[in-house]
């Protein structure tokens, strides 16, 4: 039985109805506002938990096993070992850091910071060895001048560098607090799966819910272990060993050490300079600038002995993909968001492509069973 629009009582019922939908609506986006506005203080803290504690859990799950199934002390040794070996040498290179800069600001003002003279040859270097050899000769010549010409960007960029550290030790504090949380997830882990296959199931349907999961899981593995984790050990490592010999501003070219594995570059385009120095600056004895020069050089080959431990197959995401994110998200969220927005746009695009991908096949072969011309 057909109901008419024009009916005065059918229009009335119809606009009462679309008003209660409204309402609903209305009060809905409203609580789903609220409801952000008092999480975003935590999602960045949370998405990297809930990275740490999927790239975690087959450990956890192998600890387990060997500890008789306890899934809580299980995670609590792993936060316990986590937070010695990650946050203590990271606390010791961002201590570095701070001194170096802090001595360095202080020399600048007490005018004892002395410059080595530059070498003929850096005068030869194109488009700009002109003006740096004049800069860099005036500069050991006669500091104060060079010094009171630059004030202004000198003093910005100490507290540049200043906010650097101080925001490099705020995320070494919320790794802190991520490592934590991501330990109670994984003592939670089977419920915590269940869960997320069931969410993922209300956006995708239940016939892809599994698929899209699987893909998540397996995508934030391969990005946090294969390309953060070991870019994260690698410059921990890196940064012992310039500590360890000496070379000035360790801290800050382990962060460069850092980013380069983030983007696939090695870390010799840092070790080799830094073993040029430990000869060039005649500090050291022949005997420890080879031992120093050995450690730096092994230290920067480390990607290719890690890479074959925590990375079984390569990294499907592009690696642009990876650095864009990883650089979006230091923009955005500071020193963690450089982990976890490289982790979620590899995520993202790997979920974009698979929902591409399930579309296409998903489609009807075009006319007698011939191909089309896309194919």
């Amino acid at each position: 039985m057909r109901t008419d629009p024009s009916d005065p009582a059918n229009e009335k019922r119809l606009s009462e109805l679309l008003l209660d939908v409204l309402i609903r609506a209305g009060l809905i986006l409203a609580l789903v506002m609220l409801c952000y506005r008092v999480f975003s203080p935590f999602i960045t803290l949370m998405a990297w938990a809930v990275i740490l504690a999927v790239a975690l859990y087959p450990l956890h799950q192998a600890l387990a096993a060997r500890i008789g199934g306890k899934q809580g002390l299980a995670a609590t040794l792993i936060v316990v070992l986590g937070v010695t070996l990650i946050v203590a040498p990271t606390a010791v290179l961002l201590n570095s850091t701070g001194d170096s800069v802090h001595r360095l600001i202080d020399n600048v003002q007490n005018d004892t910071l002395e410059i080595p003279p530059p070498r003929a040859s850096v005068a030869q270097w194109p488009l700009v060895g002109e003006r740096l050899h004049a800069a860099w000769q005036l500069a050991h010549t006669d500091l104060p001048a060079l010094v009171k010409k630059l004030q202004p960007q000198l003093g910005e960029l100490a507290k540049a560098a200043l906010y650097v550290v101080g925001s490099i030790g705020g995320g070494l504090l919320m790794f802190v607090a991520a490592f934590i949380i991501s330990g109670i997830l994984m003592a939670f882990g089977e419920s915590g799966a269940r869960a997320s296959r069931a969410i993922i199931g209300c956006f995708t349907g239940d016939d892809r819910g599994d698929e899209f999961t699987v893909l998540s899981v397996a995508t934030i593995r391969a990005v946090a272990q294969g390309v953060i984790g070991i870019a994260f050990i690698q410059a921990i490592l890196v940064g012992l060993c310039l500590l360890v010999a000496g070379v000035p501003l360790a801290g800050v070219l382990a962060g460069v050490v850092l980013v380069l594995g983030i983007a696939q570059v090695p870390a010799l385009v840092v070790t080799l300079p830094a073993i040029a120095y430990l000869w060039s600056s005649g500090d050291h004895g022949t005997g420890a600038a080879a031992i120093y020069s050995v450690l730096l050089f092994v230290a920067g080959m480390m990607d290719n002995v890690l890479k074959p431990l925590m990375l079984g197959r390569g990294v499907d995401a592009p690696m642009p993909v990876i650095l864009l994110g990883a650089l979006g998200g230091m923009a955005t969220a500071g020193i963690l968001g450089l982990f976890v927005g490289a982790t979620l746009l590899a995520l993202g695009y790997q979920i974009f492509m698979g929902w591409v991908a399930a579309s296409t096949a998903a489609k009807p072969p075009t006319g007698d069973g011939a191909p089309s011309a896309a194919d």
